[in-house]
């Protein structure tokens, strides 16, 4: 009776704010959206009004503010969803109107991947043989290896996949556990998962210029985190972290490694961090190390003289990105770790019959068939021409830049090449390029050539011409690259 008298009182006050359509309700009075305009050599067409972008203040390294330039609102030009009339079945207006926004979108898709430099994907690949599976809804929710009673999945081409990690990590495969993720943000939150169930009383330790997503786990899991210096180069300053762990030798150390960083591409010294843990006195009972190799960690297998990432260090976990040097469609990943470690995560789930110790549960089935699909086309032959070729691209978008006198770093063991931030934000959203206070970034991936790079210097060297046409002076970035690789006026 009670729950009875609770369910009127609810459904009068849900009546009270909610209008119910009625019958008279006429569908046709909603007004149809205008079609979105196609963007034209890199900018939006002249018509539309342009939106300005959204300007905020963060404090930077030395404690002073310095101005953020944040992306214009969506809102300002999002497509409503809106009713079909009445007589849509007879007319097919509604079809024709979605067909011509999706006609113009993929005009516009076209047109910005044609100036795509800033951001680590790989737009270089054909997928036309799996449209065929594009019909059904496949989801490998749960363990990859325990199959549940949802039988559309695509397990057998998951593990798979797994393998041939597993297999360029050195972890024999009765030894390893892992999983497709839904990005690599999700791979590094299980790294870190992992390593915070291992050692509960842990203190995270991670680079200044980790991914934002570790200082996003460490809030997540409420862990104690100890930021880390950086050298020039980006990579994590062992001496600070020796510093820091002196500091706190009482409690268990979980640490991200980084194999390739976000801005600089600069890879941490795995070998120099698992000394340093043993020389403050950590054994390998008291450590815990995800390596985060988001677009790097399958691009140092096969460069020469690399050092290597393997599961024969005591590491206990490593994720990659799916959607960046491999070249998925989608956001996805790869995470792999010690099947000795996940036994703290996983428990049995009646309702999937299956076990789950992932962190979304329900998982993109169409991934792992893309990233299958890609392994065996191109193997491990195929992926390092493709290294390579990024390689030697990157050296000359370096060199041309030094010789334009543009300030430019490039890593030893990166395809990601910084530089001074352009002073105009609309060539910075032009060319889609990262950007970090006075320094910006382009990622040489096999989907940028010579022809695409040349594009982007002589546009770059015109747009120059005219920002300091004043007799204004380039920043120096002697903080962000050092000396070496700085020739402003001051250090040229």
């Amino acid at each position: 009776m009670v729950g009875a008298l609770e369910s009127d009182h609810i459904m009068a006050s849900l009546n009270e704010k909610i209008e119910i359509l009625t019958d008279d309700f006429d569908p046709t009075a909603v007004v149809t959206e205008p079609l979105p305009s196609p963007l034209t050599n890199g900018t939006v067409a002249d018509h539309e009004e342009e939106e300005t972008p959204i300007k905020t203040k963060v404090i930077n390294g030395g404690g002073g503010e310095r101005e953020m330039v944040l992306g214009r609102n969506i809102h300002t030009t999002s497509l409503a969803v809106t009713e079909p009339e009445s007589n849509d079945e007879f007319t097919g207006d509604k079809e024709a109107y979605m067909a011509s926004v999706l006609a113009r979108y993929r005009k516009t898709l076209v047109e910005r991947t044609k100036f795509h430099l800033g951001y680590p994907y790989n737009l270089d690949f054909d997928y036309g043989a799996l449209g065929q599976l594009q019909h059904f809804s496949i989801n490998n929710l749960g363990d990859p290896f325990i199959e549940s009673n949802y039988g559309v999945h695509s397990r057998p081409f998951e593990v798979g996949v797994l393998d041939w990690f597993a297999r360029l990590w050195e972890i024999e495969r009765d030894d390893y556990w892992g999983y497709i993720t839904n990005c690599g943000t999700e791979g590094n939150l299980h790294g870190i998962l992992v390593g915070r169930e291992m050692f509960p009383d842990g203190i995270l330790y991670a680079s200044s210029e980790s991914h934002y997503s570790i200082f996003k786990a460490a809030r997540m899991y409420r862990m104690e985190c100890e930021k880390v210096d950086t050298l020039i180069s980006g990579e994590i300053d062992c001496d600070d972290f020796r510093r820091k762990l002196m500091a706190n030798k009482d409690k268990p150390a979980i640490l991200n490694v980084n194999i390739g960083t976000t801005v600089k591409g600069a890879v941490d010294d795995l070998d120099l961090v698992i000394k340093t843990l043993e020389e403050c006195g950590f054994s390998h009972d008291r450590f815990y190390i995800h390596c985060d190799g988001a677009l790097f960690g399958l691009m140092m297998p096969f460069v020469k003289r690399a050092p290597k990432v393997t599961f024969n260090k005591p590491i206990g976990s490593v994720s990659v990105s799916g959607h960046k040097f491999v070249g998925c469609p989608m956001p996805c990943g790869v995470q792999i770790t010690r099947m000795e470690h996940i036994k703290v995560l996983s428990s049995n789930v009646e309702y999937l019959a299956s076990r789950d110790a992932t962190i979304m549960g329900s998982r993109n089935g169409h991934a792992p068939l893309f990233l299958w699909y890609t392994l065996n086309r191109k193997g491990y032959k195929g992926f390092q021409k493709e290294v390579q070729k990024c390689l030697r691209n990157a050296h000359y978008l370096k060199d041309k830049l030094r010789e334009a006198g543009i300030s430019a770093m490039l890593n030893e063991l990166s395809s990601t090449v910084v530089f001074e931030r352009p002073k105009d934000e609309e060539f910075v959203r032009r060319w889609q390029l990262a950007c970090q206070g006075d320094i910006a970034h382009v990622v040489v991936m096999p989907s940028v050539t010579i022809e695409k790079l040349d594009h982007f210097l002589k546009d770059l060297d015109e747009h120059r011409s005219v920002w300091y046409e004043d007799g204004s002076l380039p920043p120096c970035l002697v903080k962000d690259v050092g000396a070496n690789n700085c020739i402003c006026p001051a250090h040229k």
